[in-house]
């Protein structure tokens, strides 16, 4: 029987977690349909079949963590559909190499506010195999959300098929717990913890997603870097001037240009005479990029991803606007592929808009600079011996001295400044 296995999604995927069965036992399945939804280190992405036939079996329950390449699922011709998805995940046909297991410490993506089901599918065929007589029907993800909250699924009223408790009930469950008032306790049985300086009862314990881990990998692996970092102040009056006249020019186009974007290209072009600083380590050698594909940090509630806008110097300010816009909400919205995250040359980390006004980021590995962009402030200054006040931000460039020179990355920093000073050269 065809097996239906875990997918290798991105490039640094080694594990993938299982967070939502959309086909269930006993479906007809077509080759291409979306049977189930990954939980990557990326996004959330589209498991399809490969195969045409009948979904017999569930290997893994909602929530488990599967590595690349274990089975999921089985595909036949229906005479070995199982009893429901709740069947223990030994039975799976999977090698003694790769065991599947629930992964209690890996946190599925937020979905909408019911389970999605086939129109066709009838209730009876997600009963919960292993709920006691008279306890509701949940599914798995809802009664391990509910353990590791310490809910009692009997005291949750199910909004799913036929009463049955899904996730979303759980999770409103939890939001309304927390709002709930503490109890004031006596300092012996509330006593804090020597470590933490808090009790253990009022610690709350998250646990991580698949891109959290994964971020927190790489941002070890980039900590073992040698760093060393150049911070230049730009006045960008004329920067704002230009942006302003831009926006203005083409409201009629619905066309709206960030200062990002405007970044993204200056960035780009400078990178095209310094292609040193368009490089990325790799191992034994140094990979230098002919063309420039611009990464830009997107802050998710999971943690951080960086789409990237690829052959930038060659794009309109409109264009990369676009681009950018759309790749941001992909972002949010957990619907980016792998080739929109992927590929990166250099990395771009705007907090601007939060109010700070330096800050040094962590390169992106394996490439070989990343670079912080601040705020806006106002200073003063003297011109032919008047005071006067200009618009200045700060730009800090942190690189891998592996592959850069402090004197090469000064010279970018010294050109990138020029460009944004002489706005006029990201368009010209």
């Amino acid at each position: 029987m065809p097996e239906v296995n875990m997918p290798r999604l991105s490039d640094t995927m080694k594990e993938g977690v299982l967070s939502r069965w959309i086909k269930n036992e006993g479906d007809q399945v077509r080759e291409g349909d979306v049977i189930a939804e990954i939980d990557t280190d990326k996004a959330t992405m589209d498991l399809e079949a490969f195969d045409e036939g009948v979904l017999e079996k569930h290997l893994v329950e909602e929530g488990a963590t599967v590595p690349i390449g274990g089975p999921v699922a089985i595909i036949g011709t229906g005479a070995g559909t199982g009893s429901g998805k709740d069947t223990p995940a030994k039975d799976a046909e999977a090698p003694a190499t790769t065991p599947v297991s629930p992964a209690p410490d890996t946190e599925p993506h937020k979905e909408p506010a019911t389970d999605r089901q086939p129109a066709s599918a009838p209730e009876t065929q997600r009963p919960n195999a292993d709920a006691p007589s008279g306890r509701p029907l949940s599914s798995p993800l809802a009664r391990r959300i509910a353990k590791e909250h310490g809910i009692d699924p009997a005291g949750i009223i199910g909004t799913g098929p036929g009463g049955r408790i899904v996730r979303a009930d759980v999770e409103s469950a939890v939001t309304a717990q927390s709002q709930e008032p503490v109890p004031r306790r006596d300092r012996a049985a509330g006593a804090p913890d020597a470590a933490t300086g808090a009790s253990e009862a009022e610690s709350r314990e998250i646990p991580l997603t698949m891109m959290r881990k994964v971020m927190a990998q790489r941002l070890t692996e980039s900590a073992g870097a040698p760093h060393f970092f150049l911070t230049n102040v730009v006045s960008v009056d004329r920067f704002f001037a230009l942006r302003a006249e831009i926006n203005e020019r083409f409201a009629e186009s619905g066309a709206k240009v960030s200062v990002t974007d405007m970044l993204i290209k200056a960035c780009a072009l400078t990178l095209q005479d310094h292609p040193q600083v368009n490089s990325s380590w790799a191992g034994d050698k140094i990979l230098q990029h002919p063309r420039a594909h611009i990464g830009v940090a997107v802050a998710l509630d999971d943690g951080l991803i960086v789409p990237v806008v690829r052959d930038a110097a060659t794009k309109g300010l409109e264009v990369i606007a676009g681009e950018s816009r759309s790749l941001a909400q992909k972002a949010r919205n957990n619907k980016l592929v792998p080739a929109e995250f992927s590929g990166g040359t250099f990395t771009l980390s705007n907090l601007g808009m939060f109010g700070i006004d330096n800050f040094t980021a962590v390169i992106n590995p394996p490439e070989a600079a990343i670079l912080a962009v601040g705020a806006t402030t106002e200073e003063p200054y003297v011109r032919e011996g008047q005071l006067l006040t200009r618009q200045v931000m700060k730009i800090t460039l942190t690189a891998d001295h592996r592959v850069l020179d402090g004197a090469v990355a000064a010279a970018f920093m010294r050109d990138l400044k020029r460009t944004l000073e002489e706005p006029l050269r990201i368009i010209i």
